[in-house]
C-alpha cells in the first residue's frame, strides 16, 4: 500500500483500468475515513 500517492496527488498508473481501479480505492479510502470521524447520535426517550 505504500505505492499510493496523497488524494491530491496525481493518478500514477497510465493503463486506464489501472487509473480506475487506482480512484476506487481512493475514494473507499476516503468513505472509510469520513465514516470514522461521522459521530454516531442515539436518541435518548
Amino acid at each position: 500500500m505504500r505505492c499510493l500517492k496523497a488524494f491530491g496527488e496525481r493518478i500514477a498508473a497510465r493503463d486506464p483500468d489501472r487509473q480506475t481501479a487506482e480512484i476506487h480505492i481512493r475514494i473507499a479510502l476516503m468513505k472509510r475515513f469520513n465514516a470514522l470521524g461521522t459521530a454516531e447520535t442515539i436518541r435518548v426517550p
